[in-house]
C-alpha cells in the first residue's frame, strides 16, 4: 500500500466541502481517487504509473480534471486558505520551466508562459501562511520580477499581522492605505 496523506478526520472534513460544492456527491472511491491525486501531485509520476491501489489510473485522471474543470479543487483551495494563520505570511516567488512544445496552440486563455534565455518558463508567486501551507497565489510569465504581484498578494490578505519577503519582493506600502 502506498503511503497516504489523509486522516479520517480530515478526509471527512474535505468530503464536506467538496459535498457544499453541489457539484461532488458521496461515492466511498472518492476517497482513493482524492489519495490518488495528492500521490500523483507529491511524486510527480506519470499518471499510467499511478498504484493500483488508488483505482484506475484513467478514473483518477479522469476525475482531477473533472473536479479541476468544475472548479470543486479551487473550491477546497479557497476553504482551507481561509482557515490559515495570519500571524505571519511569507512571500515569494519561484520559476517553474515548461515544456518546449508547452506554447503556440491557438486558445482563448493567458497560459501565463513566458520566453527568456532559458526557455518556456512559469513563475509562481505565492504567499504561505505562519505553517508553510499555501494562502493565495498568482501565476506570470517566468520572466516577469516578484515585485510586480508581491503588492496583489498582500491586497488579498486582509488579517495579516507581518509580511516578510525577499529583496525581490520588496515592496512600501504605508500603513494608513492597508
Amino acid at each position: 500500500m502506498p503511503r497516504t496523506m489523509l486522516t479520517d478526520k480530515r478526509w471527512e472534513k474535505l468530503l464536506q466541502i467538496m459535498k457544499n460544492t453541489g457539484r461532488v456527491y458521496n461515492k466511498s472511491e472518492h476517497r482513493m481517487t482524492f489519495e490518488g491525486i495528492l500521490f500523483r501531485m507529491r511524486t510527480g509520476i506519470p499518471w499510467r504509473d499511478l498504484p493500483e491501489e488508488f483505482g484506475e489510473w484513467s478514473t483518477v485522471y479522469r476525475r482531477f480534471n473533472l473536479w479541476s474543470k468544475k472548479g470543486i479543487l479551487v473550491d477546497i483551495f479557497k476553504h482551507l486558505s481561509q482557515l490559515a494563520d495570519f500571524e505571519w505570511v511569507f512571500l515569494d516567488g519561484s520559476i517553474i520551466r515548461a515544456h518546449q512544445h508547452s506554447t503556440g496552440a491557438a486558445t482563448e486563455h493567458c497560459e501565463q508562459i513566458g520566453q527568456s534565455c532559458g526557455g518556456n518558463s512559469t513563475k509562481i508567486h505565492l504567499a504561505v501562511d505562519s505553517g508553510g501551507l499555501p494562502i493565495c497565489f498568482e501565476l506570470s510569465e517566468g520572466q516577469r520580477h516578484d515585485i510586480t504581484y508581491a503588492e496583489n498578494l498582500v491586497e488579498k490578505l486582509d488579517e495579516v499581522n507581518t509580511v516578510i519577503a525577499d529583496k525581490g519582493a520588496l515592496f512600501v506600502k504605508k500603513a494608513d492605505e492597508r
